[in-house]
Order: C-alpha cells, then structure tokens, then sequence
C-alpha cells in the first residue's frame, strides 16, 4: 500500500466510524539490521535505475527459497524485512547506496520456517538481525463509533 492510498483509507475510516486517532511513539521491540563482521556478499547495483526490490528467489514475497535483491538499499531492506519478522527493522548498517544480493535456502523438501531462512540468508550476505529496543510507530484510538450507514 502506498502512502497516497494509505492517507484514502485513512479518511474513509475517519469519516465512517467517526473516528478520531493520533500516531505516537513510544519505546518498544525492534530489530536492528547490522554487519555481522564476515565479509559482505553484496555488489553494488548494476542498474540503478532499476525498481528496487527485495524477495524471494522465485521472484515474489519472501517464501523461503533465499533472498534476492534487485538496486535496494538497506533502509528499505530493513522496512521490507518488517513485515516479516513481527517487529520494526531498523537499518544500522551504515552501507550508503544500493545493492545486487542473492542467496539460496534449503531444507529438503520441507516446508521452510521463513523468519529461520531469512536470519540464514542475511548471515549468508554478511548481515544480521540483532534484537533490541527503540522508537516504535504507533496509532493511538482516541474514538470510534458505529458505522454509519452506506
């Protein structure tokens, strides 16, 4: 969802539960993305004008074959991996720019556990995920009421 489709949703809920909401922050779980100090298995991207993008190997959400990515930086890495991982990711990288990666998973014709398999990728590239704590988003409900009617 972009964000011009986000502030629309935004304003259909407002106007048909009466809702009233403001976005805070407050401290909470977070992922940080680091080096993991092995040496990184990443290029710089061959075409930077290329939709950047991260996934799975097969060309679509992350399902557990490894991870690819296409002219992506690590901030954005980092918000894809999300969504995912139950938590924000933060990018703590310090790497500048944008990025070719990939790299194959495998657990012989199991169902692969996609949060184990993108830890594995990630170390596999020279990056990890470190738990920690931080400035979380959050939407706070001041009211809501019934919907009105269509």
């Amino acid at each position: 969802m972009n964000d011009e489709q986000r502030r629309m949703l935004q304003s259909l809920l407002a106007e048909r539960f009466n809702l009233r909401y403001r976005q805070d922050t407050a401290e909470g779980p977070v992922y940080l993305l680091t080096r993991n100090g092995k040496a990184l298995k990443i290029a710089d991207a061959k075409d930077k004008s290329a939709f950047p993008w991260s996934g799975s190997l097969s060309g679509g959400a992350i399902n557990g074959d490894g991870l690819r990515g296409i002219n992506e930086s690590m901030p954005d890495l980092a918000q894809r991996l999300s969504r995912y991982m139950g938590r924000p990711v933060l990018d703590r990288t310090g790497l500048p720019g944008s990025f070719d990666f990939e790299t194959s998973y495998s657990v012989d014709g199991q169902r692969p556990d996609v949060i184990s398999m993108i830890l594995t990728c990630l170390n596999d590239i020279g990056l990890k995920l470190e738990p920690s704590k931080g400035q979380v988003e959050r939407i706070v409900i001041e009211q809501a009421q019934r919907p009105t009617a269509n």
